[in-house]
């Protein structure tokens, strides 16, 4: 399970190719090798009410919410993390340079004891490796 959650404001439309944004970040996230691949979930929500700074609308954001299981130390998630802000806030540099922008990453645990979850996509990527491998 790891979960990406990316709200942004609605400005960014104009700027931003939203479909190629959750892609850079899949992409990293296989990247790390710590995420088992049928748990990859990236998402974007826009948000069309917002207030920012001063509250013109020439303000920006994507915030970016990492909802993770638990078994993986500190040393391994920070690499992750790393690596994961660092794909996206490279692709998003175009819009540093042209805009007022605020980009932000967390990552959040989840307790195992209050976590349920029901998924068939592992299994069926293990048997399209076993034909394709």
């Amino acid at each position: 399970m790891p979960h990406f959650t990316l709200e942004y404001s609605a400005n960014l439309d104009g700027l931003v190719d939203m479909g190629h944004v959750v892609e850079v970040v899949r992409k990293a996230a296989v990247e790390t090798g710590i995420f088992p691949l049928g748990g990859i979930r990236v998402r974007a929500i826009k948000c069309e009410h917002y207030a920012i700074a001063d509250g013109g609308k020439n303000c920006g954001f994507l915030d970016m919410v990492l909802r993770l299981g638990e078994g993986r130390d500190l040393a391994a998630r920070k690499r992750a993390g790393e690596h994961i802000f660092k794909a996206l806030s490279a692709h998003l540099d175009p819009v540093f340079a042209n805009s007022k922008f605020a980009l932000s990453f967390d990552m959040q645990i989840n307790d195992k004891e209050t976590s349920w979850k029901r998924n068939n996509i592992h299994d069926a990527l293990k048997k399209v490796e076993t034909v394709h491998g």
